[in-house]
């Protein structure tokens, strides 16, 4: 056998080692995801066959308290949109303000300044920011609304998490930005358009399918935040649309429950498992809508 044909053996034998892994990798996520799945699905079924369940208290009921075997999951979801929606109102526009100024303004010295910056508050724990909203938000907000704000409060809470969030929706607007080709741009330019008119008027609706996906992404990035909403949004379950008082958000909720003394057989304990199974049915829910999105206005550039 000479050595081009033991080369090409190699070279096989290499390529399917590789496969296999890719494939193992592949499958592994897929398996997770299930794993995740059946290890709610099992708990929230014994919720949900408990004679203390109803199903019209739990989709249309409008107070959630376990004591009083009212299980109304809307008092808990209007608490979760609120601070979720919060924070989307800081960090939507203002990630996509510092995406389109590094992708179309900055220079390499602002970048190299900037980006680790954005990376250092992406990778600040969001226990740190729970404090944070306590200590620092919330006092500043008192002295400005006064007595019109509870101490733990959706706004709050919701204001901090938009800053948790805005890493992600800054850099996945500047990867989209970036992606576009530049002879649009320059064609603009070309045309007489300014920078600002080539960036608003080409350069976003050209992004605009990475852009929309990096919103829903940042908004179930929210949907799942625990931490500060434990320590900063309140406790207190309610429909409420008011951001200056105390809420509870579905994270919140499992994380009290699970973290007390809770006889791990009660229907109270058993409840964290249908929140937590809701919660997974709205953020897959998010991304079935996400990827949507992004194959109805993606540009396909030859």
């Amino acid at each position: 056998m000479n050595w081009s044909e033991q080369l090409r053996r190699r070279t096989r034998w290499s390529e399917a080692v590789v496969r296999v892994l890719l494939t193992a990798c592949a499958a592994a996520s897929i398996l997770i995801t299930l794993g995740i799945i059946l290890a709610l699905a099992g708990d929230a079924l014994r919720f949900f066959t408990h004679p203390d369940f109803r199903w019209g208290d739990f989709l249309t009921g409008l107070a959630w308290d376990p004591g009083s075997k009212k299980f109304g999951i809307l008092a808990l979801i209007t608490g979760t949109l609120m601070t979720s929606f919060i924070a989307m109102i800081v960090a939507g526009p203002v990630g996509l303000a510092i995406g389109v100024y590094l992708a179309e303004y900055a220079s390499a010295r602002v970048s190299r300044v900037l980006k680790p910056v954005l990376e250092i508050l992406a990778g600040i724990p969001s226990i740190v920011y729970g404090f944070f909203a306590v200590s620092f938000v919330t006092p500043a907000l008192q002295s400005i609304l006064g007595n019109l704000i509870q101490p733990l409060n959706a706004l709050s809470a919701g204001l901090v998490m938009g800053v948790l969030i805005l890493p992600l929706v800054a850099s996945m607007t500047e990867d989209a930005l970036s992606a576009v080709p530049k002879s649009l741009k320059q064609a603009g330019l070309a045309m007489g358009s300014t920078k600002l008119e080539t960036a608003l008027q080409i350069t976003l609706p050209a992004a605009t399918s990475g852009i929309m996906a990096a919103f829903i992404l940042a908004l179930s990035r929210a949907i799942g935040e625990t931490m500060i909403v434990a320590l900063a949004a309140g406790s207190y379950p309610k429909v409420s649309l008011n951001p200056l008082g105390s809420v509870d958000t579905m994270t919140g909720y499992i994380v009290r429950v699970s973290g007390g003394d809770i006889p791990q057989n009660g229907i109270e304990y058993m409840s964290i498992f249908a929140i937590g199974l809701t919660l997974f049915l709205i953020t897959l829910g998010l991304n079935f809508i996400s990827q949507k999105i992004i194959a109805r206005f993606r540009e396909v550039y030859e």
